[in-house]
């Protein structure tokens, strides 16, 4: 879409991109005053923070972790709802993988949602069989 912009930043609207991730239901929603500087961390430490925007509003993020010399994950790509299926996802994926790729990263990975694997393939992402992605737990 001709009127999105792709920004890579290291700090940006902190409140908003916590809507972001409380829309897509991966924050809590209490309002701990601490969540903001933790929002704010995220973007800073990221590898690479990517806010898609219409004008000034926030309308999408996604980032990548790394070493910055040979792995990167993906991970926190979203678009609020009512944006979806305009291709602005795409577009953060097609930046992440641009400047990722500009730093000479050879293995770019990601773990999709349920539901969104078809998007990914999309984008050139193939499935890791023989894989199986774990999560550390104490319970």
């Amino acid at each position: 879409m001709k009127d999105i912009s792709y920004h890579i930043v290291k700090e940006s609207d902190n409140a908003r991109i916590l809507e972001l991730y409380r829309a897509a239901g991966w924050w809590q929603m209490d309002e701990n005053p601490e969540y903001l500087k933790t929002v704010a961390g995220i973007i800073k430490q990221s590898f690479c923070f990517v806010i898609a925007k219409r004008g000034d509003e926030i309308i999408g993020m996604g980032r990548a972790i790394s070493d910055g010399l040979s792995d990167a994950y993906i991970q926190d790509v979203t678009v609020w709802e009512a944006e979806r299926g305009k291709g602005i996802g795409k577009g953060i994926i097609r930046e992440l993988l641009r400047f990722l790729k500009e730093q000479n990263l050879q293995w770019i990975g990601l773990i999709s949602e349920p539901g969104y694997e078809d998007f990914y393939a999309r984008l050139g992402f193939n499935e890791m069989k023989s894989y199986t992605p774990f999560l550390y737990s104490e319970d």
